[in-house]
């Protein structure tokens, strides 16, 4: 239980981070952040990669891994939420005077979340399998 709250504060917290971030990047203030990715090749796509990936890790664990069925296939909804979010927030970017839309940053956001759920699903095996092992191991104790 002490596990889920933790992966909850840190979803969500991460989560004010990047409306932080975008808060800044909307009103085009400077930010140490923006000039360190600005700094290196393709700094904004893997700024974007990162960001979006870690947050769908977190909403995801936060979430117990848990998944919706679409078309016989298993989407994790942290994944799903923060697709929504990610896409909001980029057609958004079209209304806003300093900011552009950008189908780069786009990809880059699907790039982590992808990245990210591929992830998620390994943690998730791994979980299953030595919750399993616990299991086992508990009604051998049992039979004792």
């Amino acid at each position: 239980m002490i596990i889920r709250g933790l992966s909850i504060i840190a979803a969500l917290g991460f989560f004010g981070f990047i409306l932080w971030v975008i808060s800044m990047a909307n009103r085009a203030q400077p930010s140490v952040f923006f000039d360190f990715v600005a700094s290196f090749p393709l700094g904004d796509k893997v700024g974007h990669v990162g960001l979006f990936g870690t947050l769908t890790l977190l909403v995801t664990v936060a979430l117990g891994f848990r998944t919706l069925r679409i078309m016989n296939t298993r989407i994790y909804v942290g994944a799903m939420l923060v697709w929504l979010f990610v896409t909001v927030e980029e057609v958004s970017q079209g209304f806003i005077p300093n900011r552009t839309m950008d189908m780069g940053d786009y990809m880059a956001d699907l790039i982590g979340i992808l990245a990210a759920c591929g992830l998620c699903y390994l943690l998730n095996r791994r979980r299953q399998r030595k919750q399993r092992e616990r299991s086992i191991f508990a009604k051998e104790r049992q039979s004792l």
